[in-house]
């Protein structure tokens, strides 16, 4: 398990679990304001922030799975998660041929994860749509929780909920993050008026996770010229 990086304000931290190739970890650091590091993940393959787990096949693995019954124990796992979950299909059409498997337990597959399993299933051509991928689906996940897009259904009424909701703005603040800050602080009020040196203290939070969200709530004051 390698260290932890420090990740500047603005950059995306993405945990890609260390048995993954290296193709995808290159086209991740090629791409601006991300930070990569390499981890043993117990679930998935890739985490971006606390916002979104990804589990990355090619096309090939997705068959074999399918004919082995690892897929669906696998989906199961992952449907299991407390943050949002895609599953990325990587490779070209043709990539299936040496598989064997039937275009009817193929179709069949992809319905019980995305209908069965609620797992949302993506396609990408190779390593560098991958990596563009889930930090695009990552952003889209940002906007939508900071309000910037439309979402479906009724909104939260219990305060809980609402509240959970609000701390999902701020840098770094997941499903997770969120009830742990609710939790140990029990307002969003006293969340808000807490230093980063106590934010810090809460498991799963950490100083730039907290020094992310004091950067978020604080305003400078302005100089003027008297």
């Amino acid at each position: 398990m390698g260290e932890s990086l420090q990740v500047p304000l603005g950059c995306i931290l993405v945990t890609a679990d260390d048995r993954e190739p290296e193709s995808v970890m290159h086209a991740l650091k090629a791409l601006p304001r991300v930070r990569v590091e390499v981890s043993r993940l117990k679930l998935g393959d890739y985490q971006v922030d606390d916002r979104l787990l990804v589990e990355r096949k090619t096309l090939l693995d997705f068959s074999l799975s399918i004919l082995d019954g690892r897929l669906f124990s696998q989906a199961a796992r992952l449907a299991a998660s407390d943050i949002p979950v895609a599953l990325i299909l990587e490779g070209k059409a043709t990539d299936l041929a040496a598989s064997g498997i039937r275009r009817e337990a193929l179709q069949g597959a992809l319905v019980s994860v995305s209908l069965v399993f609620r797992i949302p299933v993506l396609r990408s051509a190779g390593p560098e749509e991958t990596a563009r991928l889930m930090l695009y689906a990552a952003n889209q996940l940002r906007a939508a929780t900071n309000g910037a897009l439309p979402r479906p259904g009724r909104r939260p009424k219990g305060k809980r909920r609402i509240q959970l909701r609000l701390l999902q703005g701020l840098p770094g603040v997941g499903p997770r993050r969120a009830k742990q800050l609710l939790d140990a602080f029990g307002t969003v009020e006293a969340i808000l008026r807490t230093d980063a040196n106590s934010l810090e203290q809460i498991a799963g939070i950490g100083k730039k996770i907290a020094q992310g969200i004091r950067w978020a709530i604080t305003e400078v004051e302005a100089e003027y010229d008297r």
